[in-house]
């Protein structure tokens, strides 16, 4: 006799709200509005000089635990933060994938906030988000898929960084293996998907700075927000 073999666990939505419905969509938005706002908190903690990182991190999560969730002027983050959670909550449709992408939404916010500043990609970030996403993506049944691709990605990126070093960072590379886990549990195709649009939209900036003359082909800017632009895209392809 045959063991029942243990299948995804589901989990309930807010108030049993359906996944995809306009009433699960605000309610990622608005989760997003406020996760923007502590984004910008904890980004704002992080420098770009030198110095001690595990006390700039101490000091960077004590601030945004402290902070009041209210959006401050220019909106730019919260309102990109709550856009990207409305925008997984309306395509994917399973719960415990949809919690592991608004976490990497949240997580992502920072880390592109960061990014843009000080050319950084803080590991008291992106180590944690490895798992915290692990955990998010066991009970979904795509855990050893989301795990592959991450690797996969990671890899790609490693050999990249190995090749060119000055072109890209090892934050990049642990950034590659976040966004693998999230598009993984999507499928294979959202994988390459997330890959290759990160570099597409950050050829498209390159190629505007260069046709405005705001830099030259040696320029060089972060990679990180573009990178999790492009995860994003994972989000529309048929899993």
């Amino acid at each position: 006799m045959s063991l029942p073999t243990p299948g995804p666990v589901p989990l309930p939505t807010p108030a049993g709200v359906p996944l995809g419905t306009p009433g699960l969509i605000a309610v990622a938005a608005v989760i997003g509005l406020v996760a923007g706002s502590y984004a910008r908190a904890l980004a704002a903690g992080f420098r770009d000089e030198a110095g001690d990182h595990r006390e700039e991190a101490r000091s960077a999560f004590l601030a945004a635990v402290r902070a009041v969730p209210v959006p401050r002027r220019p909106y730019v983050l919260e309102a990109a933060t709550a856009a990207a959670a409305a925008l997984v909550a309306w395509q994917v449709r399973d719960g415990w994938v949809l919690a592991a992408w608004l976490y990497a939404v949240a997580a992502g916010a920072a880390l592109a906030a960061v990014d843009w500043r000080t050319w950084r990609l803080p590991d008291a970030i992106t180590l944690p988000s490895y798992p915290i996403l692990l955990a998010l993506l066991a009970p979904s049944g795509r855990l050893l898929a989301a795990v592959a691709a991450a690797c996969a990605l990671a890899a790609v990126y490693a050999v990249l960084w190995f090749a060119r070093p000055t072109g890209l960072g090892l934050g990049d590379v642990k950034l590659a293996g976040i966004i693998g886990l999230v598009a993984g549990a999507l499928g294979v195709q959202a994988t390459i998907t997330a890959g290759m649009a990160g570099y597409l939209f950050g050829a498209v900036y390159a190629v505007g700075l260069l046709l405005t003359r705001r830099a030259t082909r040696g320029s060089e800017f972060p990679f990180g927000p573009f990178m999790l632009a492009g995860a994003l895209a994972a989000v529309f392809v048929p899993g």
